[in-house]
């Protein structure tokens, strides 16, 4: 779930939790509208709160509740320097990983398997998710609980709310959390997080909390914020349950291309595994591709890295952080925990990711030669990659989409 308070489909990230560089949390349905906002004049927090407290009412939270509550709320500035924190340089994938699935992460996901084994049984009977699968969000998330936040959520919420880059989405949020309160799942002095109000061992946002969490051990609360983690991990199993996990499947297989593979087709597009066997697409170990219904191609670093090919499992996971990174560390740790062996391929270790100032640089670049953009960001989305396979094919590069230094210096000769 990636300490910044970035949005993108089914993405909320947060801050201040165990994943290595990201730790975000999942994502679910709105909540019910509250009145009409105005739009963000300059104001006081004092203003905010005076505003926010009739939107509130509004919205269906009882008056006493959102007064006593709020009456304390004091904005939280390390919040607000979090929230506006962009950096100028990104760790690379294989960096991300090696922290995310180190020896230590690994070890402590096998040492909590076996001392709640019995209950994660019983959570993957009864939610059809592989009990491996749900250890490595915990893990990820909050180290295996032992760092799930110690935020007020509703000082951070607020203001984030007030200030931050996504005032209704916080405010949102912060609707969700006074709604647990006046349900008497949890007291505020308890109600904790990360800085962007994301709870308990598997760091649910307050919207995700009310549509997923489960009452697993059943003593009458969801209580994720506690130090037993079985209704965390029951709610974990919940939501991928409920975005379509299928059990027996896994979320990928480390994947091997044949020579003259067209890289244009590993762009996660599923198609039948009967179509990669055809284009000669084996698992790495050079055995015949696992059907485990329809595949797409990834190469996160390249045509110089390893390839995988992706299940619909990866998807789900997805659906709990958007970040292809952390689907591909859920499902990697997952696997480790499991007995799993490391990756066969080698990272380009020795080529770094592009800077966000050199990133907006190719875009630029790759705009002026035709090859649009639509905007240049720092962020390499769908349509960066586009253009990047674009400018490769034209000059005869692997299309693989790729964003690298050599491809920078080829934009700079070719003087776009």
């Amino acid at each position: 779930m990636l300490r910044l308070f970035v949005f993108a489909p089914a993405l909320f990230a947060l801050a201040g939790c165990a994943a290595p560089g990201v730790a975000e949390a999942p994502t679910a349905a709105p909540a019910p509208a509250a009145a009409p906002r105005p739009e963000a004049p300059e104001m006081t927090f004092d203003e905010w709160r005076a505003g926010f407290l009739p939107r509130a009412v509004a919205a269906g939270v009882a008056p006493g509740v959102a007064q006593r509550a709020l009456a304390g709320a004091r904005p939280i500035p390390r919040v607000l320097e979090l929230d506006a924190f962009q950096p100028e340089f990104t760790r690379p994938i294989w960096e991300y990983l090696d922290s995310a699935v180190s020896a230590a992460r690994i070890a402590n996901g096998r040492e909590k398997l076996a001392a709640h084994g019995a209950a994660l049984a019983r959570i993957e009977a009864a939610y059809g998710v592989e009990r491996e699968v749900v250890l490595a969000v915990w893990g990820l998330e909050s180290a295996y609980g032992a760092n799930r936040g110690s935020m007020p959520v509703i000082d951070s919420l607020a203001t984030l709310a007030w200030e931050g880059r996504r005032r209704d989405f916080a405010e949102e949020q912060l609707l969700a959390a006074l709604r647990i309160l006046e349900a008497g799942e949890t007291t505020q002095d308890r109600l904790v997080g990360s800085w962007a109000g994301a709870m308990g061992h598997t760091q649910f946002i307050p919207t995700s909390y009310a549509d997923y969490a489960v009452d697993f051990d059943r003593d009458g609360r969801r209580n994720v914020w506690g130090e037993a983690p079985e209704d965390a991990l029951a709610s974990t199993a919940n939501y991928l349950a409920r975005f379509g996990w299928t059990r027996g499947q896994p979320w990928g297989v480390e994947a091997r291309l044949p020579a003259g593979f067209d890289f244009a087709l590993a762009d996660q597009t599923a198609r039948p595994v009967s179509e990669w066997r055809a284009l000669g697409v084996t698992a790495a170990d050079g055995g015949a591709l696992p059907d485990h219904g329809p595949a797409g191609l990834l190469l996160p670093a390249g045509a110089g890295g390893p390839v995988f090919a992706l299940y619909g499992n990866f998807d789900v996971i997805r659906r709990y952080n958007n970040a292809t990174s952390y689907a591909l560390a859920i499902g990697h740790l997952s696997d480790r925990i499991a007995g799993g062996a490391p990756f066969l391929a080698d990272w380009p270790r020795g080529e770094p990711p592009l800077s966000r100032t050199e990133t907006v640089e190719m875009q630029e670049r790759l705009t002026a030669l035709g090859h649009d953009t639509k905007g240049a960001d720092g962020v390499i989305g769908p349509l960066t990659r586009s253009a990047i396979r674009d400018f490769q094919r034209a000059r005869g590069l692997p299309p693989d989409g790729y964003a690298s230094a050599r491809l920078l210096t080829a934009l700079r000769q070719a003087g776009g």
